[in-house]
């Protein structure tokens, strides 16, 4: 009988760095340690209760357990009157806008959509991972644009070589990002604009942490004049409404290329399950107060850890969105040292910068994903182990 061979693409999908981490917190913990885990970023909070309750009378009608497709027409136009409230952008619901499992099945199936083997991504560094799974699925070559503090963590364009330019079908952008949760501004975008139509690039911002801002509002790219004749934004419900395992989200923006992924999603799936997708207009079209409490909160979250590391030493950047802190590590430290560091010696689970590629080595991202005491009592082990003081000491 001969060997099991895999592909040999699979040789680019390793263990994620998050199983890593996960096996090392199993092992801590029947060890007999307390973890206090700061390193996903998945929603410890409820959706809204009118969602919850849409999705339980849903479940309850029959005729809603049919193949769902490409998302109803209901869903589509719920989005398209979503993005006209919050944003200012029109959309037209039947030919701008596509219903994704999840943004994440969206971004890692468009560079199939978009590409051929061999042709350049311009992607983030550091980035979100499934940005180089969904180039690696279609055999593209990554470019990373350095995403530097001194440069505001935008990427400069015009640092990418003429050469690269030219073999560039796509260009991948995240504002507020993960990991960096930086904001873009309105003259990038611009820019953004100009470059694609120069170098005929289709760009892909990703706008799944559009709701989690706290004194100012993140900008959709498509609210930039010319964006939607070269680009698409995929955006979620995941994070914005607390609905991650429903795994819901979607793509508006540029007719063709939407076009050619819902032709490849009808190739690959049979869509999100109808219940799901009625609690998911429920969520859009209301108008309480809930992506207000939601931010209080996470702003709450924030200036608690944030005020608490500045407290005992550590002097880390006051995100402006999302759900995460990106952090220099303490000097004498490498992320992936300061990381298990901080495991051993303070019960903290963080991810290291390196994890979201190369530019993200001497920072750590953390999760706000955790309850408020949870938050000070991170705060409180670190403060209690040497690890900011070594740091000092190396120097």
């Amino acid at each position: 009988m001969k060997t099991i061979q895999l592909a040999e693409k699979m040789a680019r999908f390793q263990k994620s760095i998050f199983t890593e981490l996960a096996i090392y917190k199993r092992k801590k913990v029947e060890a007999g340690q307390r973890m206090i885990d700061l390193s996903i970023g998945s929603p410890d909070l409820p959706p809204p209760d009118y969602v919850m309750e849409e999705l339980s009378r849903s479940v309850q009608d029959p005729s809603l357990y049919r193949y769902s497709l490409e998302g109803t027409p209901e869903l589509l136009q719920a989005i398209a009157a979503y993005y006209e409230r919050r944003y200012g952008v029109t959309l037209s619901a039947h030919k701008q806008v596509l219903m994704t499992m999840g943004s994440q099945d969206g971004l890692v199936h468009l560079p199939l959509v978009v590409t051929n083997p061999g042709d350049v991504v311009l992607v983030p560094d550091p980035g979100y991972t499934a940005y180089a799974a969904g180039i690696s699925l279609a055999e593209a070559t990554p470019y990373p644009m350095a995403l530097q503090e001194e440069n505001h963590f935008l990427p400069d364009l015009e640092q990418i070589p003429e050469e690269i330019c030219q073999k560039a079908k796509l260009l991948i952008l995240n504002f507020p990002g993960n990991p960096v949760p930086a904001l873009a501004t309105h003259e990038f975008f611009a820019q953004v604009v100009a470059f694609a139509r120069k170098h005929q690039i289709i760009v892909l911002h990703d706008f799944a942490y559009s709701e989690l801002y706290y004194e100012q509002k993140p900008i959709s790219f498509l609210s930039v004049d010319g964006a939607e004749e070269v680009g698409i934004e995929f955006n979620s419900l995941s994070k914005s409404f607390n609905l991650a395992g429903c795994r819901i989200g979607y793509v508006v923006g540029n007719e063709t290329v939407i076009e050619g992924l819902q032709r490849l999603k009808t190739n690959l799936d049979y869509g999100v399950f109808l219940p799901i997708q009625k609690a998911a207009i429920r969520a859009l079209t209301d108008t309480s107060s809930f992506s207000d409490d939601l931010r209080a909160i996470y702003k709450e979250r924030r200036d608690c850890l944030v005020q608490g590391f500045r407290s005992i030493g550590w002097d880390v950047n006051e995100p402006p969105a999302s759900m995460f802190l990106w952090a220099r590590v303490p000097e004498g430290f490498q992320s992936t040292d300061f990381t298990y560091a901080m495991m051993d010696e303070a019960g903290i689970v963080v991810t290291p910068g390196v994890a979201f590629g190369s530019g993200g080595e001497g920072y750590v991202r953390i999760s706000l994903a955790q309850e408020k005491k949870l938050l000070e009592k991170a705060v409180l082990n670190l403060k209690e182990s040497d690890l900011l003081e070594r740091g000092k000491q190396s120097l």
